[in-house]
């Protein structure tokens, strides 16, 4: 339960302009959609993917770490890990469980015989977007078990877009189109809560200090 009172005098320490900031961004931030990263290789890739995911709006990214280790490229993702949560897996098994747990179907975003157009995307889903690596694209488990298979139009020679570029047209997308539904997509009011706390700790210095003042007064 978050305190109210500790909540109201820590946002005294923010200037006006960063706590209207603060409101704005997290009326348009949702779980209804979240992506899933499997063993992309290239650091860089996944740090976009996490960049657009802020952009857009989407609060969580799961990184799966089977056999690729991540670290956030700090230059590529331009402060976004700062503002998106992470769920870190070490198999994709594990990821997919987890989301079915909190009632998201799996959307592999792949060429399939049963695919699904990006336009004709049912955005009231609470979906999962799961990107799979460079070279080997997503495994067989996620393929095996997804309720979905989404793929991007394209008319040219080329078969396939970079990761990053993927993630940011299909989030793009469907995002605008969740926006514009009359699905309940929106930050629940205690998570909005959570968030104000967790973002106004990550901002102020010497939180930890703040935080014991307050609570000796």
């Amino acid at each position: 339960m978050i305190d109210l009172k500790l909540l109201a005098y820590l946002e005294s320490f923010l200037t006006d302009s960063r706590k209207e900031k603060f409101t704005t961004v997290l009326s348009q931030r949702t779980k209804h959609f979240t992506v899933a990263v499997e063993d992309v290789y290239q650091l860089h890739n996944t740090s976009a993917v996490i960049r657009s995911c802020d952009v857009f709006g989407l609060q969580e990214v799961n990184i799966i770490e089977e056999r690729n280790s991540k670290r956030i490229d700090r230059e590529i993702a331009m402060g976004a890990q700062k503002w998106v949560d992470f769920n870190r897996f070490q198999s994709a098994t594990d990821c997919m469980a987890s989301l079915k747990q909190n009632g998201y179907q799996i959307v592999a975003t792949t060429p399939h015989a049963n695919d699904c157009l990006l336009h004709d995307f049912d955005v009231s889903k609470k979906s999962c977007f799961f990107f799979g690596s460079e070279t080997e694209g997503l495994s067989e488990a996620v393929l095996k078990n997804a309720d979905c298979f989404l793929k991007i139009p394209m008319v040219g020679f080329t078969e396939s877009l970079n990761i990053s570029v993927s993630a940011a047209i299909i989030l793009q997308h469907v995002t605008t189109q969740l926006r514009l539904s009359s699905s309940n997509w929106q930050l629940t009011p205690e998570e909005l809560l959570e968030k104000r706390l967790d973002w106004i700790k990550k901002t102020i210095k010497s939180y930890d200090d703040i935080v014991a003042r307050f609570y000796a007064k």
